[in-house]
């Protein structure tokens, strides 16, 4: 069973990041509702465009170096698989990104293209079933996991330090919720300093597995339709994060498409900020009225969206 980390691994995990990713900030949201401050955690600004340069990094760098020779991979289409190819290229390894035939992003394998990364394709069940098992025997490479591995989990946590010493009086933080990495690993380094601060999971109304899975008790298959939102509304909780999210998440909000690019809209003109679908589901959430918080923070978890769909939001087109 998959099992939280303490203060000291977390802390731990800062000290090691250090000069590795940014300490981002987070700035008021302009153009929430007046009854609502809205800060948003800005990890669209790290070096590989999101939060999974976090867990990413802190895993490969608790690894010894010497099997860190022959290559890392990940199961991942986007943001983990950019995360462990930037950091292949810092350490001096190579990067196997292994990515779904269906629903991957061009234009971040293209980012993988440009870092170097080696793409392998796989049809959906395949590539999902080698997610939830974790077994890969096909690779003779250090496999990366930013969502089970303790070390990303730690990672994921130094966020949660940077918001609690930014915006100490914070009633909430509201996260996306993909694998379960990114919410719980906020949620338990807060538990971790014992502030009782609640952590809100943000899904999609189209593609909510953990809504789905706290419904029928425990992991169930769930509707996927995420439409251009992507890292976020798979088919079912992995197993080993059920009783994670069960002990840790306060709640869960979900927000329609049509929201989630309001959401990116509002940022980009407002706040200059280009968040992708994904990063965009907790600011949606944070704004809506489906909460009774009036000091929260989204995290904005990344920025990698293709311009030509950020041109058809800004314009307001359907997508």
């Amino acid at each position: 069973m998959f099992e939280a980390v303490g203060t000291a691994e977390i802390e731990s995990a800062r000290a090691r990041l250090g000069g590795v990713v940014v300490r981002t900030p987070a700035v008021l949201c302009a153009g929430a509702t007046a009854d609502k401050r809205v800060h948003l955690k800005l990890e669209n600004l790290q070096p590989s465009g999101s939060f999974k340069l976090r867990p990413i990094a802190n895993a490969i760098l608790t690894r010894p170096p010497d099997t860190l020779r022959a290559g890392v991979h990940t199961f991942s289409s986007g943001n983990s698989a950019l995360a462990m190819a930037w950091m292949a290229n810092r350490i001096g390894t190579t990067a196997t990104a292994v990515v779904p035939e269906e629903g991957a992003a061009e234009s971040k394998l293209e980012q993988l293209r440009a870092l170097g990364a080696r793409i392998v394709r796989q049809p959906f069940a395949q590539w999902w079933s080698a997610v939830t098992s974790g077994h890969h025997p096909q690779f003779d490479s250090v496999y990366i996991d930013a969502v089970r591995d303790p070390a990303a989990f730690a990672g994921n946590g130094t966020i949660a330090l940077e918001i609690l010493e930014d915006l100490p009086d914070v009633d909430a933080i509201f996260v996306p919720f993909g694998g379960g990495g990114l919410a719980c690993g906020v949620a338990n380094a807060l538990r971790a300093s014992r502030r009782a601060i609640k952590v809100i999971a943000c899904e999609l109304e189209t593609a909510h597995p953990l809504k789905s899975a706290r419904a029928a008790g425990g992991p169930v298959d769930s509707p996927c339709e995420p439409g251009f939102v992507t890292g976020v509304g798979f088919g079912s909780i992995l197993a080993e994060m059920w009783p994670v999210t069960s002990r840790l998440i306060d709640d869960i909000v979900t927000v329609s498409l049509s929201e989630v690019a309001a959401a990116i809209r509002l940022m980009a003109q407002r706040n200059k900020v280009v968040a992708e679908g994904a990063g965009a589901i907790a600011v949606a959430a944070a704004m809506s009225n489906r909460h009774r918080f009036s000091k929260v923070c989204a995290v904005v978890s990344g920025g990698n969206l293709d311009l030509a769909l950020l041109a058809k939001i800004l314009r307001g087109e359907a997508i």
